[in-house]
């Protein structure tokens, strides 16, 4: 597979600032007249908004953690299939708001599900595309969940306890990638956070 463009990922626990960042991202890019776009997980495409409403409707409570997992891997080969490897084809900048780290962050570290089991189906998902960058967005879980909305969804509501080991897995995943995965600690306001994020961007266009 010829993939002329680039992919960046934005990854991090609730409340951790990632779509505002990815968001300021995609405008600096634009005012630098580079070719990009910014899709969300799960989600993103028709087929995988629909996916994205049943996993995190609070009516849903009663979904098995295998059920859950698989659901997630559905929304990502569609969005892959329809719009990214398309746009990474043309040469596209695609940024998106999570990718395969946060089923292994969220279903695997999160709920126990088996990691090698989570990447072996992430293979089949993503048809082998990996992102050229990671950023990970990285706070104190506690605080983290007080910036999130009043009206929380299924995963929101998690006990802190969920939360906190989906925070460690993310740490982890940094450590065992450091090449991909830039860990940016989320510890100042929003504008001194985007001039670290623009450093790992500017270093890998």
């Amino acid at each position: 597979m010829d993939l002329k463009g680039k992919l960046i990922t934005f990854e991090g626990s609730e409340g951790s600032g990632k779509s505002t960042q990815a968001a300021l991202v995609l405008e600096y890019l634009k005012e630098k007249k580079l070719p990009a776009m910014l899709l969300r997980e799960p989600g993103g495409v028709k087929i995988s908004e629909a996916i994205r409403n049943i996993l995190l409707d609070v009516d849903n409570a009663g979904m098995g953690d295998e059920c859950e997992t698989l659901l997630y891997m559905a929304a990502r080969a569609q969005l892959v299939k329809e719009v990214l490897i398309p746009a990474l084809e043309t040469g596209k900048i695609v940024l998106c708001d999570r990718f395969l780290d946060s089923t292994i962050a969220y279903q695997g570290y999160g709920n126990g599900v088996d990691i090698a089991t989570i990447k072996q189906m992430g293979k089949f998902a993503v048809k082998g595309v990996i992102p050229d960058l990671t950023l990970l967005f990285d706070l104190e879980t506690q605080k983290g969940l007080s910036r999130t909305n009043a009206h929380k969804d299924r995963i929101e509501l998690r006990s802190l306890e969920y939360h906190n080991h989906v925070r460690q897995g993310y740490l982890a995943l940094a450590k065992q990638e450091p090449g991909r995965i830039k860990l940016i600690r989320v510890d100042a306001p929003k504008e001194i956070i985007f001039e670290r994020v623009k450093t790992c961007i500017d270093g890998i266009l």
